[in-house]
């Protein structure tokens, strides 16, 4: 099994012409983005990715971006969905990361809100990834639990910092047993997140080396079930980002770490890791 590394494009302005062989010579294959709205910028985009020879996994808002609009229903999120989906085959995308629904809506909504977008998914041919994101119908693991046992076929986009901030704990209890979520997780967003934050400052920070174990513990599981499924490649996504994410020193607002360097240094982190578990897993 090889493990397939892409770039977010969060926080990135240059174009890809520019930034493609520096992500190269870190070893990404590909980068992870929002879909383009509008045709021309569609095409654009996917003539940049085959100049530059990038694979591509889409990022799919249902609610039409990160915090939902709070006024919309279900049926206008997967009316989006289905659009937008079209978008995503248009430009060959890998697969398509979902950021799904609104954290508000009840239990039974959601459930059938999920039920309509794997048809969704099904329907158009396409591996549709639901992540696990804050302000989205999986902002909890255990919802994402409950919808698991009425819903077990859904695939995930797992981004646990999001559930370690929600729940203000590693999630390395006995207790807190996430197997039958890590079993359907499809993707892997690499981001070390901490009890009251969803980015730490900087991964080798030594006062971060417990979260980031932790992060690193959760994503080998994920390798070791897709290892087991036969799986040839396994995918993961550096996402380290701004907005908010990105610590910075009051009164200056300077970064207190290049964002840049962040996402080199945990896919060169998790290229050495990759390496370790598969030599010790033959």
């Amino acid at each position: 099994m090889q493990l397939a590394l892409f770039r977010t494009l969060w926080g990135v302005t240059q174009p890809l012409d520019q930034i493609a062989p520096k992500l190269k010579d870190v070893g990404f294959q590909g980068v992870e983005a929002r879909i383009p709205l509008t045709q021309e910028a569609r095409t654009q985009f996917k003539q940049g990715l085959t100049q530059n020879e990038l694979d591509y996994i889409a990022i799919l808002f249902t609610g039409g971006d990160v915090i939902p609009d709070q006024s919309e229903t279900p049926e206008q999120h997967l009316a989006r969905m289905a659009t937008q989906i079209e978008f995503a085959i248009e430009l060959d995308a890998k697969f398509i990361n979902v950021l799904p629904g609104n954290d508000r809506w009840s239990l039974s909504e959601k459930v059938d809100f999920f039920g309509q977008a794997q048809a969704l998914s099904d329907k158009a041919g396409i591996v549709c990834s639901f992540e696990t994101h804050r302000g989205t119908s999986l902002y909890s693991p255990w919802l994402t639990l409950d919808l698991i046992r009425q819903l077990p076929d859904l695939k995930f986009t797992m981004d646990i910092s999001h559930w370690v901030l929600v729940c203000e704990r590693l999630l390395n209890q006995p207790e807190d047993d996430l197997s039958e979520f890590l079993k359907r997780v499809f993707h892997i967003q690499a981001r070390v997140g901490y009890d009251q934050g969803a980015q730490v400052p900087h991964p080798e920070a030594p006062e971060y080396q417990t979260a980031l174990r932790f992060h690193q513990s959760m994503w080998q599981s994920v390798w070791q079930h897709h290892l087991k499924e036969g799986r040839t490649t396994t995918t993961m996504t550096t996402e380290f980002g701004p907005d908010g994410y990105l610590h910075h020193l009051p009164f200056t607002n300077v970064p207190v770490a290049d964002l840049w360097s962040l996402n080199d240094w945990i896919a060169i982190e998790e290229q050495k890791h990759f390496n370790e578990f598969i030599t010790t897993s033959k």
